[in-house]
C-alpha cells in the first residue's frame, strides 16, 4: 500500500509521519487490496482546542473509501478517523460476502 501525507500549511515532524504511517498500514488487516490512503493533516481556523483535523482517503478496487475527524491533537484525530475507515472497510467486506 502507498501512503501520501499531506500537511496542508504546516511541517509534519518525523514522529507524527511514523505514526500515521504505523496506523494506516494496519488497515491493511482488513482489506489486503487497499491500493493508496492519501492523509490529510490541517488546521482548522475554528477558535476552539479541537482544531486539529485529518482526513483519510483510500483507494480500495471496488470503490473510494474517505473520512474526516477533528480532534484536539493530529494523533487523536488519526486514531478516531482509523476507526471510522475500519468499520467501512468491514462494512463493505460483509457488503460483497453477502452477494
Amino acid at each position: 500500500m502507498n501512503i501520501k501525507v499531506h500537511s496542508v500549511r504546516f511541517d509534519a515532524d518525523k514522529r507524527l509521519l511514523d505514526f500515521i504511517d504505523q496506523k494506516v498500514s494496519k488497515l491493511g488487516q482488513f482489506n489486503d487490496q487497499i491500493l493508496e490512503a492519501e492523509v490529510f493533516l490541517r488546521l482548522s481556523k475554528s477558535v476552539s482546542a479541537e482544531n486539529k483535523v485529518a482526513e483519510i482517503k483510500l483507494d480500495v478496487p471496488v470503490s473510494t473509501l474517505f473520512a474526516k475527524k477533528q480532534s484536539k491533537t493530529f494523533e487523536e484525530a488519526i486514531d478516531l478517523t482509523i476507526d471510522a475507515l475500519k468499520k467501512q472497510l468491514t462494512r463493505q467486506k460483509d457488503k460483497i460476502r453477502g452477494q
